[in-house]
């Protein structure tokens, strides 16, 4: 705790409101920043190797960054608070977007993935914002709460590919750097704003108020304990698994559709587009997602992401490259389903451990379901040169189904114990 006042001195709704504005405000131009990034990752990796591969190991680059950042970011916030755990994070990002810039201008390939690795930190900051409104939260707005925040995110996440691949790759031209230059300048600009605005007004800290920072705090666990953590319960693990499937589908498919896009030779200003409905159906609808939470529990909305997900994954496969309808359509599902896992499980997650235990359990699991996105986004191009898009989002749409099985297993083993734990 804190010398500076003990839990007790706060109004805790009213940190929570001011949480979740400050929260919300600042998540706008960072997910702008990730989504102009990762829609010119491929693109301009592919430009520079002529290899659908090494692209899409450029873009899964991201996921890397993410991944290695998750349990870090994580363990900072435990010790020193949400935000200066989120501010540093952003700033790493605009780092890494600026090394991209540098990249495109050199034509170099190993900068492309090293910018888009940094990138990938402010990605896992991005991520870990959800949970700074869920630590004050009350336990029947609990999912709201993540699903406001997410949908925050809608603003910057839509705009920022279409922005990136329009207007800014025009501007970078016009000011003597290469086109695919342009998501980078603005990625770079868009994660310092949200460092800024953090770090000025996410001021009292939530976790200040919760008393668990400071030098009263527990000493950080080891990611092996964490694991463990989660493993043993049956709920976190259902939680952990909503996530981690839904962000590898996403990320599979989403990686490898502007390049199936651009061998039916679609404009970049199409390609945008179908990124920025992909992203909207990510966020746009999270407050209702959050909702259905609260009112229908976790397990029927975790089998419903699921659901959604197979639909859109058999959708995008089955769509010639040359038409864009069927893309829009199934990348905005598998959007929507993404965003059922990530708020049903972020939700189950946050409720099944105690408040001293939540912040590097939740860095845990992201770590995880990062590198499930990871594995995703890296292997996305070779299956698709080995076995075509469509075979990959088919094998995509079957891992959803597994998602759907588990839930509705776990479902029913929670109503056969329940008259047992009664009696």
């Amino acid at each position: 705790m804190t010398a500076e006042a003990s839990p007790q001195t706060y109004n805790r709704a009213a940190v929570q409101r001011r949480t979740i504005a400050v929260s919300m405000i600042s998540v706008i131009p960072t997910t702008a920043a990730m989504g102009a990034s990762f829609a010119g990752s491929a693109l301009l990796a592919e430009e520079i190797t002529g290899s659908e591969t090494l692209a899409t190991l450029a873009a899964g680059s991201m996921s890397i960054g993410s991944m290695a950042a998750a349990v870090p970011l994580a363990r900072r916030m435990a010790r020193l608070g949400r935000r200066r755990g989120l501010a540093a994070g952003w700033s790493l990002g605009a780092a890494g977007a600026m090394t991209a810039v540098l990249a495109a201008v050199l034509n170099l390939y190993p900068l492309v993935v090293l910018g888009i690795i940094g990138v990938g930190v402010g990605q896992s900051t991005n991520l870990a914002a959800r949970y700074a409104v869920a630590d004050l939260a009350p336990e029947n707005r609990l999912a709201r709460s993540i699903g406001f925040l997410v949908w925050a995110s809608t603003f910057g996440a839509a705009a920022g590919p279409t922005i990136a691949l329009g207007p800014f790759a025009d501007l970078a031209q016009f000011i003597g750097l290469p086109e695919l230059a342009g998501p980078y300048v603005l990625g770079s600009v868009m994660f310092l704003a949200g460092s800024a605005i953090t770090h000025t007004w996410l001021r009292p800290d939530p976790l200040e108020v919760l008393g668990t920072i400071g030098s009263d705090a527990p000493r950080p666990a080891s990611p092996a304990t964490v694991i463990r953590r989660i493993a043993a319960l049956p709920a976190a693990r259902l939680a952990l698994l909503a996530m981690l499937v839904g962000q590898m589908v996403m990320v599979a498919v989403m990686t490898a559709t502007p390049l199936h896009m651009n061998g039916g030779n679609q404009d970049l200003s199409v390609i945008g587009q179908v990124i920025s409905l992909h992203i909207i159906g990510m966020y746009a609808f999270s407050p209702i997602v959050g909702w259905l939470v609260d009112r229908l529990g976790t397990h029927t909305v975790i089998t419903l992401g699921g659901m959604i997900l197979f639909v859109g994954a058999e959708l995008a496969g089955n769509t010639d490259p040359a038409r864009s309808a069927g893309l829009f359509s199934g990348l905005t599902l598998i959007g929507l389903g993404w965003s059922f896992g990530l708020i049903a499980g972020s939700a189950l997650l946050t409720n099944s451990f105690p408040v001293h235990q939540r912040v590097e359990v939740q860095g845990g699991a992201d770590f995880v379901m990062i590198t499930g996105g990871a594995v995703g986004g890296m292997s996305s191009g070779a299956l698709v040169e080995l076995l075509g898009f469509q075979s990959l989002s088919h094998y995509a749409g079957i891992a959803a189904l597994l998602l759907v099985a588990a839930a509705a297993a776990a479902w029913i083993t929670a109503r056969l114990a329940r008259p047992r734990q009664l009696a």
